[in-house]
């Protein structure tokens, strides 16, 4: 996977976030469609971090070869 689609995936997981943050009533966090956007909220926030470790991983291979 290239730099760019990396860069591009985490960049509309915050996307996401900043989205799904506009949709969480902060007066009732746990109802209704808002446990539904901390859960989206969280699955991108997962999603940040696989793709910080896979970029990782990346580079430790690529200084094993070299």
């Amino acid at each position: 996977m290239s730099r760019t689609l990396t860069i591009i995936l985490v960049l509309s997981a915050l996307g996401l976030i900043v989205y799904n943050i506009t949709l969480v009533d902060f007066e009732n966090p746990l109802e209704g469609n808002s446990i539904i956007a901390l859960i989206g909220i969280m699955a991108s926030l997962c999603a940040i971090v696989l793709l910080l470790i896979f970029n990782a991983s990346k580079k430790v291979q690529k200084k094993i070869e070299d």
